[in-house]
């Protein structure tokens, strides 16, 4: 598994219906609400034989009240 970090930036009004739903979805670990240009931050575990872009594509970002998003890949320092 591959851990990737998305941030949502949500229509006004929209975090709490937004994050409800990535909840839904039951592909997260972990969840925040954040500060700054952002107002959600999840970490997600990216199974290794699957494609990041599509799988969080099909997964996480058609949900209404999402209009912006971004993907942070890690890697294996050491």
């Amino acid at each position: 598994m591959r851990p990737v970090f998305v941030q949502f930036r949500c229509a006004p009004g929209q975090t709490y219906k937004v994050a409800d739903a990535v909840y839904d979805r039951e592909v997260v670990s972990e969840l925040y609400s954040t500060s700054g240009e952002y107002d959600l931050l999840a970490k997600v575990y990216i199974p290794e034989d699957e494609d990041v872009g599509r799988f969080l594509a099909e997964k996480l970002f058609d949900i209404e009240g999402i209009s912006r998003t971004l993907t942070t890949m890690t890697f294996k320092a050491f």
